[in-house]
């Protein structure tokens, strides 16, 4: 079976770049400085307030896959570690995601369904793109989407969400986090224009993903 790994890093507007009813609806509850920055952090989550600005897929059984990544400059795409970096703009990573989506029969994501793949369709809409396929199927099913958040907390049993880099601690696996970068610096990365930093974050973060999904499927995968 063809199956595919992937996660999304983003990036959102500026406050100040919204309109004035928006920023009234964001604002309504704020009454202090440390309010209003966590709006601005926040701006980050959302599809209507922020962009898509790297995209890893890997593929579950083989070393290959690719990282489109938007890049302030002229830059040219490069492989590295037999995975190829591919500069490019918001439109083309969705473009990219959806063709490459047509050859994979299952994907597998760490809370993809709360967050990736809503954020990938509803970007989708946004740019024009007509989404290839339904990436939020039938939840209780692991048949098409493997949501690891979802199987190894067997669908919120623990009461608590548990992010990616716990998982990768308790089950042996190494964490994104290990280089020193983690997705509440991509914003701040991106301003700075470290935009093959925030590339190659987000394909560790695939990389964990993949590990992690091997020990569910060879541990805890029982019919």
């Amino acid at each position: 079976m063809n199956r595919v790994v992937f996660d999304i890093e983003t990036v959102g507007c500026a406050l100040e770049d919204l309109d004035e009813r928006s920023r009234d609806y964001f604002l309504q509850f704020c009454d202090s400085v440390e309010g209003v920055q966590k709006v601005r952090e926040q701006l980050n989550c959302y599809p209507l307030t922020a962009q898509i600005v790297a995209l890893a897929m890997m593929e579950t059984d083989h070393d290959r896959g690719a990282v489109y990544f938007q890049h302030g400059g002229s830059a040219k795409a490069f492989k590295e570690d037999g995975f190829a970096y591919i500069p490019c703009s918001e439109t083309q990573i969705l473009e990219h995601f959806w063709k490459q989506m047509e050859r994979f029969e299952q994907f597998v994501t760490f809370n993809g369904r709360m967050f990736d793949c809503p954020f990938l369709m509803i970007r989708s809409a946004v740019r024009g793109i007509p989404c290839a396929r339904n990436l939020l199927p039938y939840r209780y099913s692991s048949s098409l989407h493997i949501d690891l958040a979802d199987q190894l907390s067997f669908y919120d049993a623990f009461r608590r969400k548990f992010p990616l880099h716990l998982w990768c601690e308790a089950l042996g696996v190494e964490s994104p986090k290990a280089h020193g970068v983690d997705g509440h610096r991509v914003p701040d990365l991106f301003a700075a224009g470290e935009y093959e930093s925030i590339a190659r974050y987000c394909l560790r973060d695939v990389h964990s993903t993949r590990e992690l999904f091997r020990k569910w499927e060879r541990f805890l995968c029982v019919s």
